[in-house]
């Protein structure tokens, strides 16, 4: 059985400009990044590492409907069959009384949808071991990394120059 273990060499960058330098050099020369990370969001990183949109707004719009679904059809079985009741001679099934209602389910189930959705594709879920290459990436740090579990030594030496040519202030492995 073949170990999970991860070889990773990483270098640390001080500013989101090296690493973005970093990028489009690890890019020209065809290179495999693993990950990078930062401690905020940097504009422009997406195009740099190829990503594609996220879809989440899609899966926002399906909970959406689905609230707007479950408020209408749950206040028309109350107010029509279960819970008959004239309010000032409106009728049984009044829809411009249900829109606030309806409204705050559709916000309710897509904010909800989409936090789990995004929680389960990121990997963040309970029980989930993410491993930490520096405790300073979520701090002050910005980290380019590679998985060097396959290469040969010779390949690792020159990931390491790269690292160094193209600015990172420290370089280190970790096995993950």
């Amino acid at each position: 059985m073949k170990s999970q273990h991860k070889e990773v060499l990483f270098g640390l960058y001080n500013d989101e400009e090296e690493l973005k330098s970093a990028l489009r050099g690890a890019n020209e020369q065809h290179l495999d990044i693993m990950d990078v990370y930062t401690p905020f969001p940097v504009h422009g990183m997406d195009s740099l590492l190829n990503l594609k949109e996220s879809r989440l707004h899609v899966v926002g719009f399906l909970f959406g409907m689905l609230g707007t679904l479950t408020a209408l059809i749950a206040m028309s079985w109350i107010f029509t069959s279960d819970w008959p009741t004239i309010f000032g001679g409106k009728p049984y099934f009044s829809l411009p009384s249900f829109v606030p209602i309806i409204f705050e389910m559709t916000v309710l189930f897509s904010a909800i949808g989409m936090t789990v959705v995004f929680y389960i594709v990121c990997g963040l879920g309970f029980g989930v071991n993410n491993p930490i290459l520096d405790d300073r990436i979520t701090d002050d740090k910005f980290c380019l990394a590679f998985q060097t579990n396959d290469m040969k030594e010779s390949a690792v030496k020159s990931l390491k120059g790269f690292l160094k040519k193209t600015g990172a202030a420290e370089v280190h492995s970790k096995v993950i």
